[in-house]
């Protein structure tokens, strides 16, 4: 299974996810159009950590976004890299997890969440 997480075509996919998403820099400040070039320098070394068992993600930076009822809600912003590996396993086990669950089934789920389901009620 790590190797299909791994797998060329699996992080390039990721990334383009991660790209679409235009999502902000996390506690590095790196850009997702700076991790391109820096992925392709760290690539080796970085999938030879994962392997290992020794890589470690990155605190997520914290950010408030102010609510329209004059609120805030904490948002956590990973990296790109965390974020690149993270939809990396996720396109891998969605397949996999996704058609286990019962139909009713509707939080964190692709395509669906507990505010459709309230909806559906």
């Amino acid at each position: 299974m790590l190797e299909r997480i791994l797998s060329r075509e699996n992080l390039n996919r990721a990334y383009k996810r991660v790209k679409t998403n235009k999502g902000a820099p996390g506690i590095d400040g790196m850009t997702v159009e700076q991790a391109l070039p820096w992925l392709r320098e760290h690539r080796e070394e970085l999938l030879e950590m994962i392997r290992q068992g020794k890589y470690k993600p990155q605190p997520v930076r914290r950010k408030e976004i102010s609510k329209p009822d004059g609120g805030v809600r904490k948002l956590g912003i990973p990296t790109v890299v965390d974020r690149i590996i993270q939809q990396a396993i996720s396109q891998q086990l969605i397949p996999i997890y996704e058609p286990k669950f019962a139909e009713g089934s509707f939080g964190y789920r692709p395509e669906r969440s507990a505010k459709d389901a309230v909806q559906r009620i």
